[in-house]
């Protein structure tokens, strides 16, 4: 009798340990049907919660609305197509209508992995429908974002996603990521499960509601967010190539040895400036760094490490700031408020624009002397010599003519490449102690 107790008590608590660790799992992204059903390898459903984390894999910030969108997209299925850093065996996305007017209703969202490269048919058996709160439709405020509960699903490194929504009503001005570099996909009515590509006819230059996806990863520790104008964008890569720098960033941290098991997030807005917000005029501009810091970079999941990259827009772009003082400044603000999380961070010198349209002498003036503060530990504790990288020898104000994209202010795809060699990796190492 006593025994047969004991076994009794052991197996309940055997029990016990496995509702509490798929409480765990579930908690962190939502329950959805297929969580128990798409556990990998015939692996107990609860393991994740003992042997993983949530970490961004992808991310694309929120940057303005979309023009002519007054009504969104009614009846409409949009395909995003979006490239991960890091895999993982469970995945969960967010979707903002932060530049709506009124509440954004989604009735039908799924995540799959594409068949092929930038290609809008579903690889067979991928397609997952995605739930918000244990329901299949969602509303989301004007103004607000929502993440999907979580899904079982194998996610490739340096894979293809495709983040499929169905709108079925007007919502309004539509969120999105103008310069994406990427094709996605719209079809008529709601196509959201359909693994076939054959409907998706129309081809979009954009990301649309889509601000970040991330997996469930027992090998990655963090991620690396950017936080950059349209050098991180990545606006003169190759189209649908995946040669931003962050790409190939991803590619040394998945590859070297010795590296940080980390993914990287893409927080580059074209035209975007440290100092000032776009205006109506120029509203892809997206906010001023110093007011997205916090949207886009310390609030994205997992993140142990930020580089900064931005600064020259400021002196560029009308009204131009002819101050070094005040753009370093606001440098020095975006370093102090991502240490204060106790995030690593490295700054980046300001990149070469001689030839450029802009081009100004009295420019030329204030970027070299921001560039002297930066260099000599006045604005950021860590420093990535992007400058030093890419100029050229024989003209140290203009880029190297095998890294320039040709309008003589963006790099090629072999500028942003040598971008990602010049970050020594060692720098997104450790952590800093978060200021009480």
């Amino acid at each position: 009798m006593t025994r047969n107790m004991g076994y009794a008590l052991l197996a309940g608590l055997a029990a016990i340990v496995v509702l509490v660790s798929t409480a765990i799992f579930i908690g962190v992204g939502g329950k959805d049907e297929s969580l128990d059903a798409m556990s990998p390898s015939g692996r107990n459903p609860a393991a994740p919660a003992s042997s993983g984390k949530w970490v961004g894999t992808w991310g694309a910030p929120a940057v303005a609305a979309e023009p002519k969108t007054r009504d969104g997209f009614a009846d409409t299925s949009i395909r995003n197509v979006v490239h991960t850093s890091v895999g993982g065996t469970g995945a969960r996305i967010e979707l903002s209508n932060l530049y709506g007017n009124r509440p954004l209703t989604i009735t039908h969202a799924t995540l799959a992995l594409a068949a092929a490269p930038s290609n809008p048919t579903a690889a067979s058996g991928s397609m997952r429908r995605l739930s918000f709160g244990n329901k299949r439709s969602v509303t989301i405020p004007a103004g607000e974002a929502v993440t999907s509960d979580a899904v079982r699903l194998n996610v490739p490194h340096a894979a293809d996603l495709l983040v499929t929504t169905y709108s079925p009503t007007p919502s309004g001005p539509v969120t999105y990521h103008p310069y994406a570099r990427q094709t996605s996909y719209v079809a008529e009515g709601d196509r959201a499960s359909e693994a076939a590509g054959s409907a998706f006819t129309q081809q979009s230059p954009y990301w649309r509601y889509l601000t970040g996806v991330d997996v469930w990863s027992a090998e990655t520790e963090g991620a690396v967010a950017v936080m950059g104008d349209s050098i991180t964008d990545g606006i003169t890569s190759s189209p649908g190539a995946n040669r931003r720098w962050t790409d190939f960033l991803a590619e040394r941290l998945r590859n070297e040895r010795g590296a940080p098991r980390y993914s990287v997030l893409n927080g580059g807005i074209s035209g975007n400036r440290v100092l000032v917000n776009g205006s109506k005029f120029s509203p892809n501009n997206g906010p001023s760094g110093i007011s997205r810091l916090e949207r886009d970079v310390l609030s994205r999941t997992g993140v142990k490490a930020v580089v900064i990259e931005m600064g020259l827009n400021d002196i560029i772009k009308i009204p131009r700031q002819r101050d070094p003082e005040r753009i370093i400044e606001g440098l020095r603000k975006l370093e102090r408020e991502a240490r204060a999380r106790g995030l690593r961070v490295v700054g980046s010198t300001l990149t070469p624009f001689g030839g450029h349209r802009g081009y100004r002498p009295r420019l030329e003036s204030v970027r070299q002397q921001v560039n002297e503060a930066i260099r000599s530990g006045k604005v950021y504790e860590h420093v990535v010599d992007f400058d030093a990288a890419l100029r050229d020898p024989a003209n140290p104000r203009r880029l190297r003519p095998a890294y320039d994209s040709g309008d003589h202010l963006h790099p090629s795809d072999n500028g942003y490449r040598a971008m990602a060699e010049a970050l020594e990796l060692k720098q997104l190492k450790g952590s800093t102690p978060a200021k009480l």
